[in-house]
């Protein structure tokens, strides 16, 4: 249980013997990584970045974060307006040793039962493995937890990783705003760690890094705006005053 009272505590940290999400935007996975997915198969975790990856980490059995997570995540990929399998996908990465491929697979099926979009089975998929892999995947990931008993002390976040394994942006709790994760998929989509994308949203939205949310830049569409009317004024009135001129020249 004592993933609920970590809900509830800061979920960052400075020590890396600490529990919680350590931000290494900029990093590598590591991909070299080999797990088990949920049909049985061993894979090994660079075959299956091909694409912007939003990665996350659970356990199975979590009574728990790892739920209202998982549904969070279930939520923001059945709004965001990209596609899955052309744009991104989706792997979850169970913490437990213990846990097995048929538990994944049950839990794989309850949450794209809940899907209310069109999502190919093989763009969300649900890995397990043993203690080493899993202990250099969130290591490499900054994601620390701690086994308590039968339960796991652990952090809310999801990653956006790029084809090549980089990290590109963490998005943190256990709901996510869609047009956030947009933003950040097509950041890594393009190699980019920053919040520069697309032009005009690089001028319209700018990142906060303490709320790490993309919030819309008012202050700054509305100076643009106020020196384009200016402009515009300032154009018409000086052609309203040459036809006055040449009126009055003829």
């Amino acid at each position: 249980m004592f993933a609920l009272v970590l809900a509830t505590l800061p979920i960052f940290a400075d020590d890396e013997s600490e529990i919680g999400v350590f931000d290494r935007p900029g990093e590598y996975i590591d991909l070299s990584t080999v797990f088990t997915d949920e049909f049985g198969n061993q894979v090994e975790l660079e075959r299956l970045f091909k694409m912007p990856t939003i990665l996350n980490f659970v356990y199975y059995r979590c009574p728990g974060i790892c739920s209202p997570l998982l549904s969070g995540v279930q939520d923001v990929v059945d709004k965001v307006q990209l596609d899955p399998g052309e744009d991104f996908r989706v792997i979850t990465v169970s913490i437990s040793d213990t846990e097995d491929h048929l538990l994944a697979s049950q839990k794989k099926k309850n949450y794209m039962n809940g899907l209310t979009r069109t999502f190919p089975e093989a763009e969300w998929r649900w890995l397990t493995g043993d203690s080493t892999n899993i202990a250099r995947l969130t290591q490499s990931a900054g994601f620390g937890f701690r086994r308590t008993g039968d339960d796991f002390a652990h952090g809310a976040a999801i990653l956006v990783v790029m084809p090549d394994g980089k990290i590109s942006r963490y998005l943190y709790g256990t709901s996510y705003n869609h047009f956030d994760l947009k933003l950040a998929l097509m950041e890594a989509g393009e190699g980019r760690i920053g919040p520069t994308i697309a032009k005009v949203i690089k001028f319209c939205f700018s990142y906060d890094p303490e709320g790490r949310v993309y919030v819309f830049n008012f202050l700054k569409v509305s100076a643009i705006l106020t020196l384009l009317f200016a402009g515009v004024f300032v154009v018409a009135l000086l052609r309203k005053t040459n036809k006055i001129n040449a009126v009055k020249g003829s």
